[in-house]
C-alpha cells in the first residue's frame, strides 16, 4: 500500500520511445462517419506543422526511464556498456503555443547540455528547457520564435473508448511521421520493472509508435491534442501493439504550472486507498466493488480535514467515477492546492458528498516556486 494513493499492479514491461546513439475530443460530430468513414487528412495536416524534432547531446543520462531489460538500455541495444563518449539523444516535442513552448517527455532531455529544435520547415533553434516533472516525465521547452503552427489541448476525460486517434512522431529519424489508431484503454497504470509503478494514468492506443515518437502529439480527428506519446509495452523495445500517452489535461497542467512556477504544483487529498475486488468487498462488508476503498487518513491532509474515515469508499471526484488508483491520480494530477473538488464517499451503505479543498504535500494552499 502507498500512503496517499497506494496500490500495486502486475509487472509490464515498458519501452520508452526516444532514439539513442552515439555521436562524435473527437467531438460528436466527428466521430458520425461520413460516408462511412472518418477523415483525418486535415488533422493530420495540421499536426505534423506542429510537431518538431528534437535532438539532445548530454554525457551520461539517468537511468529512471532506460532501464526495463535486466541492464541499461546501452545493453540491450548495443551490446554494451555506455562509454564517456558524447552522446545523442533523439526526441519529439509537440509546440502549443505560438510564441514557442513546447512540451516533451522528461526523458528526451534528462541531463542534456544541448537541445535542439527541428520544425516541420526545417528551422533550427537552440532550446531552453524550462523545467521538468520526472514523476510525470514530461519536460517544457522554450525557443525564441512567434507566430508558430500549434495544437490546441483537447479535453482527455471526454476521451471515449475506440475513438480515432493519430500519433505524430519521428520515429527511427523518420521525420513528420504519422499513424492511426484507436484508443484502447483509459487510467492505464505502469509498472517500469523494479522502479515500481509510475505516477501517471495513461491513455493506451493501438496506434503504431516506436523509438524516436517520444515526446510527440496524439491527437483526434479535429486535430486536437489528447495526449503526449510517452511508451510501449515490448520485450525487444519495439513496437507490437501497445503505446501509451499521458492524457491532455495533465499535460497542460503541466505545461501551464512549468511556465508559471518552474515547477508543478502537485495537489493531495491525505489518505492510502486500495483498490476492491470482490474478495475485498466481502470483507468488509461492502455491497459492490465500485470506488476505492480508504485504508488509512493523514491526520493533517486534506481528507482529515473534512472528516473522512477510514473504510470509506469514494466512488467519484468532480463527478467522474474513480475504481482505481490511476483513476484516482488522473483527477488530481489535473487539481492544484488550494483547489475545491467535490469527493463522493460510500459510509455505512449511504451516499454523502464532501468538498474538499486539497493541499500540497506540505500541508498548505500555497504554490511553491522553484528555487
Amino acid at each position: 500500500m502507498e500512503k496517499y494513493l497506494g496500490f500495486t499492479i502486475k509487472t509490464l514491461v515498458i519501452t520508452v520511445l526516444s532514439c539513442i546513439c552515439f555521436s562524435g475530443s473527437l467531438s460528436a460530430q466527428a466521430d458520425k462517419s461520413r460516408g462511412g468513414y472518418v477523415d483525418l487528412t486535415a488533422a493530420a495536416e495540421k499536426s505534423v506543422n506542429s510537431v518538431v524534432y528534437i535532438k539532445t547531446e548530454f554525457t551520461q543520462k539517468t537511468p529512471e526511464w532506460d532501464d526495463f531489460f535486466g541492464g541499461s538500455i546501452w545493453e540491450h541495444f548495443f551490446r554494451m556498456a555506455p562509454s564517456t563518449y558524447p552522446v545523442q539523444a533523439a526526441g519529439s516535442g509537440v509546440i502549443v503555443s505560438p510564441d514557442g513552448y513546447i512540451i516533451t517527455n522528461n526523458h528526451v532531455v534528462a541531463d542534456a547540455v544541448k537541445t535542439t529544435i527541428t520544425l516541420n520547415d526545417k528551422r533550427e533553434y537552440n532550446g531552453t528547457i524550462i523545467g521538468t516533472d520526472p514523476s510525470a516525465d514530461l519536460a517544457l521547452i522554450k525557443i525564441e520564435a512567434s507566430d508558430l503552427p500549434y495544437l490546441e489541448f483537447a479535453n482527455s476525460d471526454s476521451v471515449r473508448l475506440g475513438q480515432w486517434v493519430l500519433a505524430v512522431g519521428n520515429p527511427m529519424n523518420l521525420t513528420s511521421t504519422v499513424t492511426a489508431g484507436i484508443i484502447s484503454a483509459k487510467a492505464r497504470q505502469l509498472e517500469l520493472g523494479s522502479k515500481g509503478a509510475t505516477e501517471e494514468s495513461y491513455l493506451q492506443t493501438d496506434a503504431a509508435v516506436n523509438s524516436g515518437n517520444s515526446g510527440g502529439a496524439l491527437v483526434n480527428a479535429n486535430g486536437k491534442l489528447v495526449g503526449i506519446n510517452t511508451a510501449i509495452a515490448s520485450g525487444n523495445g519495439y513496437y507490437t501493439g501497445y503505446s501509451f500517452a499521458i492524457p491532455s489535461n495533465i499535460a497542460k497542467k503541466t505545461y501551464l504550472d512549468l511556465k508559471t512556477y518552474g515547477q508543478v504544483q502537485k495537489a493531495y487529498l491525505g489518505i492510502s486507498i486500495m483498490e476492491l475486488n470482490a474478495s475485498l468487498a466481502a470483507e468488509y462488508g461492502l455491497d459492490d466493488v465500485r470506488g476505492v476503498y480508504v485504508a488509512d487518513i493523514d491526520e493533517d491532509g486534506a481528507a482529515a480535514k473534512n472528516d473522512f474515515q477510514e473504510g470509506d469508499v469514494i466512488v467519484s471526484i468532480d463527478n467522474l467515477p474513480v475504481n482505481s488508483l490511476a483513476e484516482v491520480r488522473g483527477v488530481l494530477k489535473t487539481k492544484s492546492p488550494g483547489d475545491k473538488v467535490k469527493v463522493t464517499i460510500i459510509r455505512n451503505k449511504e451516499k454523502y458528498n464532501k468538498n474538499v479543498t486539497l493541499l500540497n504535500n506540505k500541508g498548505t494552499t500555497e504554490m511553491l516556486y522553484k528555487e
